[in-house]
């Protein structure tokens, strides 16, 4: 009777009382300004006046097509580099710290903090930090290179080099949160079958393929999709580290979205983008739990 009665609170007027202002809060900043601005992709827009806006349809999706520089299709591409680099090198990195830190020891606390502590650092002042590591005359990345008697890099000047040190910088920052994700999903992961596995004869890569790695699917599967969703709405490091050059080399669909808004003022065309990116994120992430779900089945 008395999980009858619990069952019922749970599900009651009351529970639903209590959920209001969480749903009301989603609801006026999440909800509403997103069918905003699907409405204003829809418009010439007039930010300093909203009543001379037109009415245009779906021209400002046409608009994306249309040759520009930088293209939309080529910022997409950008960002698929990017989400690319950071879900797949940022998983197997994280995984492999995380399974070096789960073996235990003291000392290796400390460990785990000095991991984490990146990623609770603030994006714009660590980025101008790096700005400072990759500077070509004096940075610190130039000095080790020098060191090895290896040429120096025009590291954020360049097209080849610009996106490969954003993303260093971008995994230094966020590995550590992931990090810690896989270390609570190897918290839970069976040790019995890791120490079957050995008496059977299973070497250590056998163990972990065949042992662990099945059980850290539903991490991973989860890793995976936070890092797309994070990366492909990546803009600060961008905007701090080379403004989206040198010649667009790093100009996201986040950053494009930011210039056609904020430099531009295509406020119209902007929303176009931001209900593109929206798009293709819902799908990614549509995605990655369709995958998930079968998984688990």
């Amino acid at each position: 009777m008395r999980s009858r009665r619990r069952s019922r609170d749970r599900s009651g007027p009351t529970a639903v009382l209590f959920s209001l202002p969480a749903l009301a809060i989603f609801a006026i900043f999440t909800i509403l300004p997103t069918a905003y601005t699907f409405v204003i992709s829809l418009f010439d827009w007039n930010p300093l006046n909203v009543s001379q806006s037109t009415f245009i349809g779906a021209d400002n999706y046409r608009k994306l097509f249309a040759h520009s520089t930088p293209s939309f299709a080529a910022s997409a591409l950008t960002s698929l580099y990017f989400t690319a680099g950071m879900v797949i090198g940022g998983t197997a990195i994280s995984l492999a710290i995380a399974l070096l830190l789960s073996r235990g020891g003291s000392w290796l606390s400390g460990v785990r903090v000095a991991v984490f502590v990146p990623h609770v650092t603030p994006l714009v002042a660590t980025s101008i930090v790096w700005v400072w590591i990759f500077n070509p005359q004096f940075g610190l990345a130039n000095a080790i290179l020098r060191w090895l008697h290896l040429p120096a890099v025009d590291w954020l000047d360049s097209s080849s080099t610009a996106m490969p040190a954003i993303l260093t910088y971008s995994l230094w920052h966020e590995v550590g949160f992931t990090v810690v994700i896989f270390l609570g999903g190897l918290a839970v992961v069976s040790g019995e079958l890791g120490e079957a596995a050995r008496v059977d004869g299973a070497n250590r890569w056998q163990e972990f393929w065949y042992v662990t790695w099945p059980q850290l699917r539903p991490v991973t599967l989860f890793v995976v999709t936070i890092s797309t969703i994070s990366s492909l709405q990546a803009f600060t490091q961008f905007f701090v580290m080379t403004e989206g050059g040198p010649a667009h080399a790093t100009t996201t669909l986040s950053y494009l979205l930011y210039q056609e808004a904020f430099v531009f003022f295509h406020t119209g065309y902007a929303a176009a983008l931001a209900v593109v990116l929206f798009v293709v994120t819902a799908l990614f992430t549509l995605l990655q739990f369709r995958t998930r779900r079968s998984t688990l089945s």
